[in-house]
């Protein structure tokens, strides 16, 4: 800020006053002809002030919009006499009459837009720094210096729908299972470690030197406990943390909803959780759902579109041409465990540029590159349609059904790899060719999940949801003798491609818990130590039962149309897990680190920081 403004700000100070016995009678939201002639106090920020004349207008903004205050030296001369002073963002107190508008005057866009006030007194509750950035919807700050701002950010018009569109949901949530019997319960925010999925959070004991608490990452092992417990029927809407990674939906701490019953079964959970997301769109977003969703299985969700959480808004779905080139004179495509391939109905009019574009795209996935075909009249153009034998050329023609004017994207390679890179360019050609339909919400479960993933890197089996759910029926052999082929009882509902709720029908033995253990790699020992609470209690006559999560964060990122789940919470943190507002994390003094037992190793130094520790040692 400039010195001319510091001290147009210090001279303005001078008129701040206290509320007094002022009391607001209305928001800046609310006022209608309805309200003609009333005597109101508003109360709020400066939008605007635009002088006219002998005239000046301010925009009034609080949460639940904007009114139109009209200051006139003919009608209330002390009223106007100051009015000059008031600049964007101070808080204001107004009395005044509620008049209509002048003709030609009406905002047909605003509730308030018919009206106006009339101020004859004023107060200057507080004067404001000019702001980083405009305090509108259609500000441009960049993400970054908006987060340093937060609550600034958080008074434009659309942060405060959004965070008003969580609430609504959030409390509908709640009657909804309040209605059906749930218990809310809260449960510990500090418990123990059990590093069997993403990274925990750890939190130093200071009463117990050289031991830790974790922030949980779901509150799963307490939920189960308590349908052990004979709750019956439990939910949260809770924090969890995760020190993972981050991506433009994901965040170190997070929100869900988090449900379990006691004697259901998959069908029952499922058909609870419909319920609720149709209370949901009926309450919050005034549409109604058809129920039920549709179903889908995992291999099938793969199958036809590489992901297991399919957008199904829109079609380009994959085909698997293995069969039909497993001769191919192409190499790439014979020697290939997984050949696929996806139609673009009339596509043939991408150019090399956008084709490029695409390849690049594909590389993120592990592809090393994207071959492609145009079907033009009487010819296929592309580099591999040399390779292709008109037996190949039929076999494809007919699996895809192509027509003159398509362009056809092929994936060779491993199945993940070509799952992973097909599948995402499915939904970024949709994106670039505007393909998907606004304002349209499409529900699918997608089930019969593997019970295991494969990791790589580990060499080892893990658990493709988590160590706790049950084998489907008939499976529970395979968890030892064949795991790739064991099925879980697990299901993810999934919204416009996003999976936005998962669960499953847990185990409640004892003795499967320990054979799922045995199965990860966990000695009886491990399995002891990190979850021997757990299966003491499943041997304390534990009901069959299951549940699910909702990530309401991801959930209301969909509800509001926002591109990220940051523009829904209300402090989020970056990509690279930081505070810009308050600058979490912190160095920590000394003393409270000798409190806690711990000690830092020295970071070495950069260079130009060594040379001068070295000049100072020396000095």
């Amino acid at each position: 800020m400039t010195e001319q403004m510091q001290d147009v700000q210090l001279e303005h100070q001078k008129f701040v006053e206290d509320l007094g016995d002022w009391q607001r009678s209305h928001t800046c939201g609310q006022l209608t002809l309805a309200d003609d002639q009333a005597e109101v106090c508003l109360m709020g920020w400066v939008q605007y002030r635009r002088d006219h004349g002998g005239l000046i207008f301010v925009d009034l903004r609080d949460r639940d919009g904007l009114t139109q205050v009209v200051f006139s030296p003919d009608i209330a001369p002390s009223a106007h006499e100051n009015a000059h002073i008031l600049r964007s963002e101070y808080v204001l107190a107004v009395k005044g009459k509620v008049r209509p508008r002048p003709v030609g005057m009406v905002n047909s866009t605003m509730v308030t837009g018919e009206i106006e006030v009339v101020a004859y007194e004023w107060k200057l509750l507080n004067t404001s720094k000019t702001p980083p950035f405009p305090i509108e919807d259609r500000c441009d700050a960049g993400e970054n210096l908006r987060l340093a701002w937060r609550y600034l950010d958080l008074r434009r018009p659309r942060m405060q729908a959004n965070l008003r569109l969580r609430h609504k949901v959030a409390q509908t949530i709640r009657r909804y299972l309040d209605e059906g019997g749930f218990v809310e319960v809260e449960t510990p925010v500090l418990t123990k470690s059990t590093p069997e999925g993403a990274r925990d959070f750890l939190v130093p004991s200071r009463l117990n030197p050289g031991e830790f608490y974790a922030l949980p990452q779901s509150p799963q092992l307490f939920k189960q406990m308590l349908m052990v417990s004979g709750l019956d029927r439990y939910f949260q809407i809770v924090r969890c943390f995760r020190d993972e990674d981050l991506r433009a939906d994901r965040q170190p701490e997070f929100t869900q909803v988090d449900i379990e019953m006691s004697f259901v079964d998959e069908e029952k959970v499922m058909t609870m959780a419909e319920g609720l997301m149709a209370r949901v769109f009926k309450d919050v977003m005034g549409k109604e759902l058809s129920l039920p969703f549709p179903r889908m299985r995992w291999d099938e969700a793969m199958s036809r579109y590489g992901v297991d959480k399919p957008d199904t808004r829109f079609g380009l779905e994959l085909k698997d041409i293995t069969g039909i080139v497993r001769g191919s004179g192409f190499k790439l495509f014979a020697q290939a465990k997984l050949v696929k391939a996806m139609k673009v109905p009339g596509g043939e009019s991408m150019t090399r540029k956008e084709i490029d574009a695409f390849t690049e795209f594909v590389k993120i996935y592990g592809a090393q590159g994207l071959a492609w075909i145009k079907i033009k009249a009487g010819e296929w153009q592309s580099p591999i349609a040399k390779f292709l034998s008109d037996e190949e050329r039929k076999g494809i023609a007919e699996a895809l059904d192509l027509r003159v004017g398509d362009i056809v994207f092929f994936q060779a390679g491993e199945p993940d790899m070509v799952n992973a890179a097909l599948g995402n360019l499915r939904v970024h050609l949709a994106g670039h060719l505007k393909l998907i339909p606004e304002n349209s919400f499409n529900f699918l479960w997608v089930t019969d999940f593997p019970l295991y993933e494969y990791d790589q890197e580990e060499k080892r089996y893990v658990a493709c949801h988590h160590p706790f759910t049950s084998p489907a029926p008939g499976h529970l052999e395979l968890m030892t003798s064949d795991p790739a082929k064991a099925r879980a009882r697990a299901y993810d509902m999934v919204l416009n491609g996003n999976e936005v709720g998962g669960g499953s029908i847990r185990i409640h033995s004892g003795d499967v818990q320990r054979k799922m253990f045995e199965a990860l790699g966990f000695t009886p020992e491990q399995a002891e130590t990190q979850f021997g609470f757990l299966i003491q209690a499943l041997e304390q006559g534990a009901p069959p039962h299951g549940g699910l999560a909702f990530g309401l964060d991801r959930l209301i990122m969909l509800l509001a149309g926002a591109a990220s789940i940051r523009d829904v919470i209300a402090f989020p943190k970056t990509q690279k897990a930081t505070c810009l507002l308050t600058e979490a994390p912190a160095p920590v003094a000394g003393k409270q680190l000798r409190e806690l037992g711990l000690r830092l190793r020295e970071q070495p130094a950069k260079e130009g920081e060594a040379k001068k520790s070295e000049e100072a040692a020396q000095a």
